[in-house]
């Protein structure tokens, strides 16, 4: 059965969603991050994926106080929090506020030594990797700067250190509603099933949550659909259910 893991994105302690990680391309929606926990909670989705958009573009984490509040929304909520975790110092101040889920992506690309500590130290279960794709490469620094390091690259580099859960994205899917790139999600998670892979970007519809489950894909984000009613948090109890 298929984890559906809905998306809060974070600039000025507001939800909002970008297209394309273009933070010139924003919408800003009135429901609060703390209000949005609380509606998934009751709905049975307790594992959040929450994006620090500041904290990504600074390199630091910047609304550590809206992921306390989340945190604190409901015993049963458990907040993936990414975005600008780049030092001990900024992911010990991240478990402290409440991530029960730490999602890296620059660390990884650029000081893999680090995320290889931070798994040895705070175990898989909560190091998850996040890999964001542009033209099947890394990017990083909120999708402002491009490397050369492809996703079978980064997965290998980390699969003896433990690790089992990453978050990839395709950027150029990402807040579009175009649907996700399935042939992508289907090869990694076939080549490396030893790791969960969670769809993240494309979402459009109940149709292609559903065909994740179909494929077999084993997590899925859903952002930008749910909050432009393309998809329902009722409709997608029932697949979960």
């Amino acid at each position: 059965m298929i984890e559906i893991i809905p998306a809060i994105d974070i600039i000025d302690g507001r939800c909002v969603r970008l297209s394309q990680g273009d933070y010139n391309a924003l919408t800003v929606y009135d429901a609060s991050p703390v209000d949005m926990v609380k509606r998934f909670v009751d709905h049975g989705f307790t594992r959040i994926h929450a994006v620090d958009l500041d904290g990504a573009k600074a390199g630091r984490p910047c609304n550590l106080s809206t992921l306390e509040k989340m945190a604190m929304a409901s015993d049963d909520a458990r907040i993936e929090w990414g975005g600008g975790i780049k030092t001990d110092t900024d992911m010990r101040d991240c478990v402290n506020a409440g991530c029960a889920y730490a999602v890296i992506g620059s660390v990884a690309a650029r000081e893999p030594e680090l995320f290889d500590k931070w798994l040895a130290e705070n175990g898989p279960d909560m190091m998850v990797l996040g890999a964001d794709l542009r033209d099947g490469k890394i990017a990083v620094s909120g999708w402002l700067g491009t490397t050369d390091i492809s996703i079978d690259d980064i997965v290998e580099r980390f699969l003896p250190g433990g690790l089992s859960q990453a978050i990839v994205t395709e950027i150029s899917r990402d807040g579009m509603l175009q649907g996700p790139a399935f042939e992508l999600y289907t090869r990694i998670q076939s080549k490396y099933p030893d790791v969960d892979f969670t769809v993240s970007g494309g979402i459009s519809s109940l149709a292609d949550v559903e065909k994740c489950a179909e494929l077999g894909l084993r997590r899925v984000i859903v952002g930008k659909a749910l909050y432009e009613g393309r998809v329902t948090l009722d409709e997608l109890e029932k697949i979960c259910g």
